[in-house]
Protein backbone atom coordinates (compact mmCIF):
# COMPACT_ATOMS: atom_id res chain seq x y z
CA UNK A 1 0.00 0.00 0.00
CA UNK A 2 0.54 3.33 0.56
CA UNK A 3 3.16 5.53 1.22
CA UNK A 4 6.38 7.09 0.61
CA UNK A 5 8.27 5.83 3.60
CA UNK A 6 11.13 7.75 5.12
CA UNK A 7 12.86 5.60 7.71
CA UNK A 8 14.42 7.56 10.55
CA UNK A 9 15.37 4.88 13.03
CA UNK A 10 15.37 1.11 13.30
CA UNK A 11 16.40 0.11 16.82
CA UNK A 12 17.75 -3.41 17.19
CA UNK A 13 17.47 -4.06 13.45
CA UNK A 14 20.32 -3.59 11.00
CA UNK A 15 18.96 -1.63 8.05
CA UNK A 16 20.49 -0.46 4.82
CA UNK A 17 18.70 2.33 3.02
CA UNK A 18 19.18 1.71 -0.67
CA UNK A 19 17.28 4.72 -1.97
CA UNK A 20 14.74 7.41 -1.19
CA UNK A 21 12.45 7.37 -4.21
CA UNK A 22 8.91 6.08 -3.77
CA UNK A 23 9.20 3.52 -6.52
CA UNK A 24 10.28 0.29 -4.92
CA UNK A 25 10.28 -2.88 -6.96
CA UNK A 26 9.23 -5.68 -4.57
CA UNK A 27 11.73 -8.52 -4.55
CA UNK A 28 9.10 -11.21 -4.70
CA UNK A 29 7.44 -13.26 -7.39
CA UNK A 30 7.63 -12.32 -11.08
CA UNK A 31 3.95 -11.36 -10.80
CA UNK A 32 4.76 -8.53 -8.42
CA UNK A 33 3.52 -5.18 -9.78
CA UNK A 34 5.56 -2.02 -10.13
CA UNK A 35 4.84 1.32 -8.53
CA UNK A 36 5.02 0.36 -4.86
CA UNK A 37 5.03 3.36 -2.58
CA UNK A 38 7.73 2.53 -0.07
CA UNK A 39 11.46 3.05 -0.26
CA UNK A 40 13.87 0.21 -0.84
CA UNK A 41 14.79 -1.44 2.42
CA UNK A 42 17.02 -4.37 3.17
CA UNK A 43 17.02 -5.94 6.60
CA UNK A 44 17.17 -9.23 8.36
CA UNK A 45 13.76 -10.67 9.07
CA UNK A 46 13.08 -10.12 12.77
CA UNK A 47 12.10 -13.12 14.82
CA UNK A 48 8.41 -13.43 15.54
CA UNK A 49 7.34 -11.75 18.73
CA UNK A 50 6.49 -14.01 21.66
CA UNK A 51 2.79 -14.40 22.20
CA UNK A 52 1.75 -11.38 24.21
CA UNK A 53 -1.05 -11.87 26.68
CA UNK A 54 -3.44 -9.11 27.72
CA UNK A 55 -3.38 -8.10 31.35
CA UNK A 56 -5.97 -9.95 33.39
CA UNK A 57 -8.88 -8.16 35.01
CA UNK A 58 -7.85 -9.13 38.55
CA UNK A 59 -5.17 -6.43 38.60
CA UNK A 60 -7.50 -3.71 37.35
CA UNK A 61 -6.09 -3.69 33.80
CA UNK A 62 -8.41 -3.61 30.77
CA UNK A 63 -9.70 -6.90 29.42
CA UNK A 64 -9.26 -8.13 25.86
CA UNK A 65 -12.45 -7.38 23.95
CA UNK A 66 -11.91 -8.42 20.31
CA UNK A 67 -12.09 -12.06 19.24
CA UNK A 68 -9.33 -12.57 16.69
CA UNK A 69 -11.03 -15.63 15.18
CA UNK A 70 -14.15 -13.54 14.59
CA UNK A 71 -12.10 -10.90 12.76
CA UNK A 72 -10.28 -13.60 10.78
CA UNK A 73 -13.60 -15.02 9.62
CA UNK A 74 -14.48 -11.61 8.24
CA UNK A 75 -11.10 -11.48 6.47
CA UNK A 76 -11.85 -14.83 4.84
CA UNK A 77 -15.23 -13.60 3.63
CA UNK A 78 -13.72 -10.37 2.26
CA UNK A 79 -10.87 -12.20 0.51
CA UNK A 80 -13.39 -14.56 -1.09
CA UNK A 81 -14.49 -11.67 -3.32
CA UNK A 82 -11.02 -11.71 -4.92
CA UNK A 83 -9.23 -8.59 -6.12
CA UNK A 84 -11.40 -5.55 -5.28
CA UNK A 85 -10.26 -2.41 -7.14
CA UNK A 86 -12.79 0.43 -7.60
CA UNK A 87 -15.05 -0.06 -10.58
CA UNK A 88 -14.83 -3.86 -10.46
CA UNK A 89 -17.75 -6.22 -9.88
CA UNK A 90 -15.98 -7.60 -6.78
CA UNK A 91 -15.67 -4.10 -5.35
CA UNK A 92 -19.40 -3.47 -5.84
CA UNK A 93 -20.21 -6.79 -4.15
CA UNK A 94 -17.98 -5.91 -1.21
CA UNK A 95 -19.75 -2.55 -0.82
CA UNK A 96 -23.07 -4.39 -0.61
CA UNK A 97 -21.59 -6.93 1.80
CA UNK A 98 -20.32 -4.23 4.20
CA UNK A 99 -23.59 -2.32 4.19
CA UNK A 100 -25.49 -5.59 4.63
CA UNK A 101 -23.49 -6.32 7.79
CA UNK A 102 -24.53 -2.94 9.23
CA UNK A 103 -28.27 -3.48 9.40
CA UNK A 104 -29.80 -1.59 12.28
CA UNK A 105 -26.91 0.91 12.32
CA UNK A 106 -27.03 4.53 11.15
CA UNK A 107 -25.10 4.25 7.88
CA UNK A 108 -24.07 7.06 5.54
CA UNK A 109 -22.66 6.37 2.08
CA UNK A 110 -20.50 9.17 0.74
CA UNK A 111 -20.62 8.42 -2.99
CA UNK A 112 -18.85 10.45 -5.64
CA UNK A 113 -16.98 10.08 -8.93
CA UNK A 114 -13.20 10.33 -8.77
CA UNK A 115 -11.17 11.66 -11.67
CA UNK A 116 -8.05 9.49 -11.93
CA UNK A 117 -5.14 9.40 -14.39
CA UNK A 118 -6.95 6.60 -16.26
CA UNK A 119 -10.49 7.97 -16.17
CA UNK A 120 -13.46 8.36 -13.87
CA UNK A 121 -14.31 5.79 -11.20
CA UNK A 122 -17.18 5.49 -8.71
CA UNK A 123 -16.05 5.81 -5.10
CA UNK A 124 -18.04 5.11 -1.94
CA UNK A 125 -16.95 5.90 1.62
CA UNK A 126 -19.11 3.93 4.06
CA UNK A 127 -19.71 5.48 7.49
CA UNK A 128 -21.34 3.64 10.42
CA UNK A 129 -22.34 5.94 13.28
CA UNK A 130 -22.74 4.86 16.90
CA UNK A 131 -24.06 7.75 19.06
CA UNK A 132 -22.31 8.35 22.38
CA UNK A 133 -23.13 10.34 25.49
CA UNK A 134 -20.34 12.92 25.19
CA UNK A 135 -20.20 15.76 22.69
CA UNK A 136 -17.63 14.76 20.11
CA UNK A 137 -16.65 11.99 17.70
CA UNK A 138 -13.87 9.42 17.60
CA UNK A 139 -13.32 8.04 14.10
CA UNK A 140 -11.83 4.62 13.37
CA UNK A 141 -11.07 4.31 9.66
CA UNK A 142 -9.56 1.83 7.22
CA UNK A 143 -9.73 1.29 3.47
CA UNK A 144 -11.54 -1.58 1.77
CA UNK A 145 -10.32 -1.31 -1.83
CA UNK A 146 -7.35 -3.16 -3.32
CA UNK A 147 -4.74 -1.99 -5.78
CA UNK A 148 -5.58 -1.21 -9.42
CA UNK A 149 -4.67 -3.00 -11.55
CA UNK A 150 -3.24 -6.22 -10.17
CA UNK A 151 -3.44 -9.90 -11.20
CA UNK A 152 -6.74 -11.58 -10.40
CA UNK A 153 -4.75 -13.77 -8.03
CA UNK A 154 -4.15 -10.74 -5.79
CA UNK A 155 -6.59 -10.80 -2.87
CA UNK A 156 -5.09 -8.21 -0.49
CA UNK A 157 -5.67 -10.21 2.68
CA UNK A 158 -3.64 -7.80 4.83
CA UNK A 159 -3.73 -4.72 2.62
CA UNK A 160 -7.42 -3.93 2.52
CA UNK A 161 -8.74 -7.19 3.95
CA UNK A 162 -7.55 -6.82 7.54
CA UNK A 163 -8.78 -3.23 7.94
CA UNK A 164 -12.16 -4.04 6.38
CA UNK A 165 -12.59 -7.00 8.70
CA UNK A 166 -11.53 -5.24 11.89
CA UNK A 167 -14.01 -2.43 11.26
CA UNK A 168 -16.76 -5.02 10.79
CA UNK A 169 -15.82 -6.63 14.10
CA UNK A 170 -15.80 -3.21 15.79
CA UNK A 171 -19.27 -2.59 14.37
CA UNK A 172 -20.43 -5.82 16.02
CA UNK A 173 -18.83 -4.68 19.28
CA UNK A 174 -20.47 -1.25 19.34
CA UNK A 175 -23.80 -2.64 18.21
CA UNK A 176 -23.82 -4.77 21.34
CA UNK A 177 -22.15 -2.20 23.60
CA UNK A 178 -23.08 1.38 22.61
CA UNK A 179 -20.43 4.02 23.39
CA UNK A 180 -20.54 5.50 26.89
CA UNK A 181 -18.27 8.39 25.91
CA UNK A 182 -17.79 10.09 22.56
CA UNK A 183 -19.73 8.92 19.52
CA UNK A 184 -17.88 6.36 17.43
CA UNK A 185 -17.86 6.58 13.66
CA UNK A 186 -16.43 3.65 11.71
CA UNK A 187 -15.31 4.67 8.23
CA UNK A 188 -14.50 2.28 5.38
CA UNK A 189 -12.56 4.59 3.06
CA UNK A 190 -12.52 3.84 -0.65
CA UNK A 191 -9.97 4.33 -3.44
CA UNK A 192 -7.04 4.67 -1.06
CA UNK A 193 -4.77 2.89 -3.51
CA UNK A 194 -3.18 4.52 -6.55
CA UNK A 195 -4.56 3.83 -10.02
CA UNK A 196 -1.20 4.32 -11.73
CA UNK A 197 1.49 5.38 -9.27
CA UNK A 198 1.48 6.62 -5.67
CA UNK A 199 2.44 10.22 -6.21
CA UNK A 200 0.72 13.59 -6.30
CA UNK A 201 -3.05 13.14 -6.00
CA UNK A 202 -3.19 9.59 -7.37
CA UNK A 203 -4.08 8.13 -3.96
CA UNK A 204 -6.38 8.65 -0.97
CA UNK A 205 -9.33 9.62 -3.18
CA UNK A 206 -11.95 8.67 -0.62
CA UNK A 207 -10.27 10.22 2.41
CA UNK A 208 -9.50 13.46 0.55
CA UNK A 209 -13.15 13.75 -0.46
CA UNK A 210 -14.37 13.01 3.06
CA UNK A 211 -11.93 15.39 4.73
CA UNK A 212 -13.05 18.21 2.43
CA UNK A 213 -16.69 17.42 3.15
CA UNK A 214 -16.16 17.35 6.91
CA UNK A 215 -14.24 20.61 6.82
CA UNK A 216 -17.07 22.26 4.88
CA UNK A 217 -19.98 20.96 6.98
CA UNK A 218 -18.29 21.45 10.36
CA UNK A 219 -17.88 17.77 11.24
CA UNK A 220 -14.08 18.10 11.43
CA UNK A 221 -14.35 20.40 14.47
CA UNK A 222 -16.29 17.69 16.33
CA UNK A 223 -13.73 14.92 15.70
CA UNK A 224 -11.57 14.42 18.79
CA UNK A 225 -9.30 11.86 17.12
CA UNK A 226 -9.03 9.69 14.03
CA UNK A 227 -7.49 6.22 14.37
CA UNK A 228 -6.50 4.75 11.01
CA UNK A 229 -5.94 0.99 10.84
CA UNK A 230 -4.07 -0.50 7.92
CA UNK A 231 -2.25 -3.79 7.34
CA UNK A 232 -2.83 -4.87 10.95
CA UNK A 233 -3.12 -8.63 10.49
CA UNK A 234 0.54 -9.59 9.83
CA UNK A 235 1.38 -12.73 11.85
CA UNK A 236 4.65 -11.04 12.85
CA UNK A 237 2.94 -7.88 14.06
CA UNK A 238 5.19 -4.82 14.30
CA UNK A 239 3.18 -1.59 14.33
CA UNK A 240 5.37 1.27 13.13
CA UNK A 241 5.65 4.65 14.82
CA UNK A 242 4.52 7.04 12.10
CA UNK A 243 6.17 10.43 12.43
CA UNK A 244 3.45 12.07 10.33
CA UNK A 245 0.84 11.20 12.97
CA UNK A 246 -0.22 13.59 15.74
CA UNK A 247 2.46 13.06 18.44
CA UNK A 248 0.21 13.03 21.51
CA UNK A 249 -2.21 10.61 19.84
CA UNK A 250 0.65 8.36 18.74
CA UNK A 251 1.86 8.33 22.34
CA UNK A 252 -1.66 7.46 23.51
CA UNK A 253 -1.74 4.43 21.20
CA UNK A 254 1.53 3.22 22.71
CA UNK A 255 0.15 3.78 26.20
CA UNK A 256 -2.88 1.68 25.23
CA UNK A 257 -0.63 -1.10 23.93
CA UNK A 258 1.43 -0.97 27.13
CA UNK A 259 -1.68 -1.10 29.31
CA UNK A 260 -2.62 -4.35 27.58
CA UNK A 261 0.87 -5.85 27.64
CA UNK A 262 1.28 -5.55 23.86
CA UNK A 263 4.08 -2.94 23.77
CA UNK A 264 6.54 -5.41 22.20
CA UNK A 265 4.43 -5.26 19.03
CA UNK A 266 4.63 -1.47 18.77
CA UNK A 267 7.13 1.15 17.62
CA UNK A 268 10.27 -0.90 17.02
CA UNK A 269 10.34 0.83 13.63
CA UNK A 270 9.87 4.52 13.01
CA UNK A 271 9.30 6.57 9.86
CA UNK A 272 7.05 8.98 7.98
CA UNK A 273 4.14 7.23 6.28
CA UNK A 274 1.71 8.56 3.68
CA UNK A 275 -1.73 7.08 4.14
CA UNK A 276 -5.42 7.91 4.50
CA UNK A 277 -4.81 9.96 7.67
CA UNK A 278 -2.95 12.79 5.90
CA UNK A 279 -6.01 14.57 4.43
CA UNK A 280 -7.52 14.74 7.93
CA UNK A 281 -4.28 15.97 9.49
CA UNK A 282 -4.26 18.78 6.92
CA UNK A 283 -7.63 20.05 8.18
CA UNK A 284 -6.59 19.92 11.83
CA UNK A 285 -8.02 16.55 12.92
CA UNK A 286 -5.69 14.74 15.36
CA UNK A 287 -4.88 11.50 13.54
CA UNK A 288 -2.70 8.43 13.94
CA UNK A 289 -1.81 5.63 11.53
CA UNK A 290 -1.79 2.18 13.16
CA UNK A 291 0.05 0.18 10.54
CA UNK A 292 2.54 -2.65 10.14
CA UNK A 293 4.43 -1.70 6.99
CA UNK A 294 7.19 -4.25 7.52
CA UNK A 295 5.17 -7.02 5.87
CA UNK A 296 7.40 -10.01 5.17
CA UNK A 297 11.13 -10.10 4.48
CA UNK A 298 12.04 -6.74 2.91
CA UNK A 299 8.29 -6.07 2.68
CA UNK A 300 7.97 -8.58 -0.18
CA UNK A 301 4.34 -9.53 0.52
CA UNK A 302 3.14 -5.96 0.05
CA UNK A 303 1.22 -5.44 -3.21
CA UNK A 304 1.96 -8.94 -4.50
CA UNK A 305 -0.17 -12.08 -4.92
CA UNK A 306 1.66 -13.34 -1.81
CA UNK A 307 -0.57 -11.12 0.35
CA UNK A 308 -2.74 -14.08 1.32
CA UNK A 309 -4.62 -15.08 4.42
CA UNK A 310 -1.97 -17.58 5.57
CA UNK A 311 0.32 -14.59 6.34
CA UNK A 312 -2.17 -13.29 8.93
CA UNK A 313 -3.00 -14.41 12.45
CA UNK A 314 -6.08 -14.06 14.67
CA UNK A 315 -3.77 -12.94 17.48
CA UNK A 316 -2.49 -9.96 15.51
CA UNK A 317 -6.02 -8.96 14.56
CA UNK A 318 -7.11 -9.21 18.21
CA UNK A 319 -4.13 -7.16 19.41
CA UNK A 320 -4.87 -4.42 16.89
CA UNK A 321 -8.55 -4.34 17.80
CA UNK A 322 -7.93 -4.33 21.53
CA UNK A 323 -5.43 -1.48 21.25
CA UNK A 324 -7.98 0.54 19.27
CA UNK A 325 -10.60 -0.01 21.99
CA UNK A 326 -8.14 0.84 24.77
CA UNK A 327 -7.10 4.01 22.92
CA UNK A 328 -10.77 4.97 22.71
CA UNK A 329 -11.09 4.39 26.47
CA UNK A 330 -8.07 6.63 27.11
CA UNK A 331 -9.47 9.32 24.81
CA UNK A 332 -12.75 9.29 26.73
CA UNK A 333 -10.83 9.63 30.00
CA UNK A 334 -8.87 12.71 28.86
Amino acid sequence: MKFCRSLSSFPLVLVVIAGTACNRQPQASPEAPTGDKSTVMASTLPAAHPAAKPASSDNGAPKAEINGNHVMQYVKEVVAFGSRPPGSAAHAKLEQYIVGKLKGVDVEQDKFTAQTPIGKFPVDNIIAKFPGKKDGIIVVAGHYDTNYPLPKTYVGANDGGSSTALLLALADYFRGKPPEGYSIWLVWTDAEEAFVKWQGTDNDYGSRQLAAKWQQDGTAKKVKALLLVDMIGDADLDIEQDTNSTPWLSDLVYQAASNLGYQSHFYELKGAIEDDHLPFLKIGVPSVDIIDLDYGYNNVFHHTPADTIDKLSPQSLAISGDVVLETIRLLNAR
